[in-house]
């Protein structure tokens, strides 16, 4: 991460075919990582006091990880303190979490005393009607979603009958040695992230967190999926048993079905999937094109079909997205009502004590 001057970005969760799919409770996976747990309400500032924390600890020049939430990418679900050993998590719902080991490894961040609590019952007909309405949209961008994932399962299906996988797998472990040293005993970490996810601004991808973490960058140039996945599988098990700690992100339409991208931190090294959905152009990258492993008569036998899940996919994904807008707009609705009971120099409080704690 020694290029990570101005901290870099991932998501932690996304919508998925059957609703908000997220990785919030292996954060603590590490056991030397501290977990603090912001409970309120929307719009009670717990991503403002997150982008503050983030903001301090890049004053002291440590590496930070800003966790984004894919509902709305402008605010902060979580904020990785790597140098510290600590993170600061949004533990609300739809990522609820509560502490396994209070005070031994986790530590709740409360702000409820913050809110006005006669106010939000003056209008609590309308709140939770608005909470209701977020629900509803949230639960029709997942089913579109899932209708979009289902066309791209198709095709990496009907792509991987052209593949030979026999060929595929003798050139990932050809690749694994010539990238990935063994380095003593023992087996790496991993961290699982996702950097991309279907949002109310689109499909958005965080590429500033690429050169961020990697000065080697390989791009698998495959459409469907169907290759990458395969050469992604096994560099990521080969990393992990050499005793590297790694990134490993999963396909956010795919979580823990079909990895996506992996980071090798500790060589400086990126292994990413690129194509149409999410194109990756990165200066010095190494690109492989997954259509030598093809066989390419029985792929355009498929030519018409493929083509069709393609278009029908783009405008499912662009309906998820539309749909996350009317969720976020509710979803701002909402938060006005919580802002306007909330006691802001009371989080400000909060919020100092929690910077003192983690940056001294």
């Amino acid at each position: 991460m020694k290029n990570a001057k101005e901290g870099f970005d991932f998501f932690l969760g996304a919508l998925a075919p059957g609703g908000f799919h997220g990785y919030f409770d292996q954060l603590d996976t590490p056991p030397e990582m501290r977990l603090y747990l912001i409970k309120s309400g929307p719009g009670c500032g717990k991503s403002t006091l997150m982008k503050q924390v983030a903001a301090a600890n890049l004053e002291h020049g440590r590496i930070t990880e800003r966790i984004h939430c894919s509902s709305d990418p402008d605010s902060l679900d979580g904020v990785v303190l790597w140098q510290t050993g600590a993170a600061v998590v949004d533990a609300t719902a739809p990522h609820t979490l509560e502490p396994g080991a209070p005070g031994a490894a986790q530590e709740v961040v409360s702000l409820y005393h913050t809110m006005d609590v006669e106010a939000l019952r003056e209008n609590q007909c309308e709140i939770l009607d608005l909470f209701r309405s977020c629900a509803y949209f949230q639960e029709r961008a997942s089913r579109t979603l899932s209708s979009a994932a289902s066309l791209i399962l198709d095709s990496r299906r009907t792509a991987a009958g052209a593949v030979d996988f026999s060929r595929v797998r003798d050139y990932a472990q050809r690749l694994g040695k010539r990238l990935i040293p063994a380095q003593g005993e023992g087996s790496g970490k991993e961290s699982i992230r996702l950097l991309s996810a279907v949002t109310p601004k689109g499909i958005l991808v965080y590429r500033d967190t690429v050169p961020a973490l990697a000065d080697k960058i390989l791009v698998l140039q495959d459409e469907y999926g169907a290759v990458s996945r395969v050469i992604l599988e096994h560099l990521r098990r080969r990393a992990l048993e050499a005793g590297w700690d790694v990134i490993t992100c999963w396909c956010p339409l795919a979580p823990e079905e079909k990895l996506e991208h992996l980071f090798i931190p500790g060589l400086s090294l990126a292994i990413l999937t690129g194509n149409s959905w999410h194109p990756m152009n990165f200066p010095g990258q190494k690109n492989i094109r997954t259509r030598r492993f093809m066989e390419q008569g029985v792929l355009a036998a498929s030519r018409a079909r493929l083509r069709f899940n393609k278009k029908a996919a783009a405008q499912l994904l662009e309906q998820t997205s539309e749909l996350q807008r009317q969720a976020l707009e509710s979803h701002d609705r909402l938060e006005s009502y919580y802002r306007s009971a909330i006691d802001f120099s009371l989080v400000d409080q909060a919020r100092d004590a929690l910077i003192h704690r983690l940056m001294s």
